[in-house]
């Protein structure tokens, strides 16, 4: 009678967990392709979903990518989705490929993005550089020696991206900006480097400009973004511009592969109902590189604790 019991309760737990999904069958056993980058929310919230389609009874294959190029690589057919489509840094990556063909906008998350150069909050509480964020106060010698590293050669650093994010956006603003005879760029390998560095500086007491973007962990710590001259449309050196200008608040957009309807349609059908807001995202980063689990375990962990978001794209 024990056994029958246990076996009774074993089932009804299977039960309530796939609640809600069971109008769902698998697509396809062809499984669905989706791309990892080089940024922690990127990476859990591809674990987030293909949980979610495992939960409908797909298969699901983990494609690390270069993230400027996945949207060539979706409109030929060799990734299905890409669920982080930062406008700043990928906007005109994405729009190639979707004006060739092959490529859909499943359009955009709630949250909105900025990706921009920036500073953790307690420097303003010092006197490395009087009057930021305001982007001027960075014309004061002072302040840009405070700013200097061992490799920076006597001049303040800026902590940039992987240079396959932005190219050289950020030397070139440096330059427009008449900054360059104070300051640097230099190009970190990945982006735990810039944690690493927010963390040292702090240690220090030292003066630190990274790049960074929200939504993101650093949300919650303290991160305040420079104020540039306003974004606007062709400001940009590689859009004919003079390139003085900041980044522009911008979507968080999804795509697919044209074919990825046909193939899997239900899947596709979730995707595009799928938005996860600036907590959702800053959340999962955090998992990461605040709770150092890894990208897997966080993505366990984030659908278990917020079963009422993902299950209102699924039901």
């Amino acid at each position: 009678m024990r056994k029958i019991i246990s076996l009774l309760s074993a089932f009804f737990v299977v039960a309530s967990i796939t609640l809600g999904t069971a109008a769902y069958a698998a697509d396809s056993k062809k499984p669905i392709r989706i791309p990892t980058h080089n940024w922690s929310s990127q990476i859990v919230m591809a674990y987030v979903i293909g949980g979610i389609f495992e939960s409908i009874g797909n298969n699901v294959e983990y494609v690390p990518a270069d993230s400027n190029a996945v949207y060539e690589a979706i409109r030929q057919g060799d990734v299905d989705i890409s669920h982080e489509v930062w406008q700043s840094a990928f906007g005109k990556s994405f729009d190639n490929a979707r004006d060739a063909g092959g490529l859909l906008d499943w359009g955009d998350h709630e949250a909105r993005t900025l990706e921009d150069m920036g500073f953790p909050n307690w420097i303003m509480d010092t006197d490395l550089c009087p009057g930021l964020p305001d982007w001027t106060a960075l014309k004061n010698p002072d302040c840009a020696a405070n700013f200097a590293t061992p490799d920076s050669g006597g001049k303040g650093r800026w902590l940039e991206g992987p240079q396959s994010w932005h190219g050289d956006l950020m030397p070139q603003r440096l330059e427009a900006l008449g900054l360059d005879d104070l300051w640097m760029v230099k190009f970190a390998g990945g982006a735990d480097a810039l944690w690493a560095d927010l963390a040292a500086a702090e240690k220090e007491q030292r003066g630190s400009i990274i790049f960074n973007w929200t939504p993101n962990f650093t949300d919650g710590a303290g991160f305040t973004f420079i104020d540039f001259p306003p974004y606007y449309d062709g400001c940009r050196p590689v859009d004919g511009g003079d390139g003085k200008c900041g980044s522009p608040d911008g979507y968080l957009k999804k795509a697919v592969y044209e074919g990825f309807p046909k193939t899997h349609p239900q899947a596709a059908e979730i995707f595009k109902k799928m938005s996860f807001t600036t907590s959702h995202i800053g959340a999962m980063a955090a998992l990461v590189d605040t709770d150092k689990m890894t990208h897997e375990d966080a993505a366990k962990k984030w659908l278990s604790d917020n079963e009422s978001v993902w299950k209102a794209f699924v039901n």
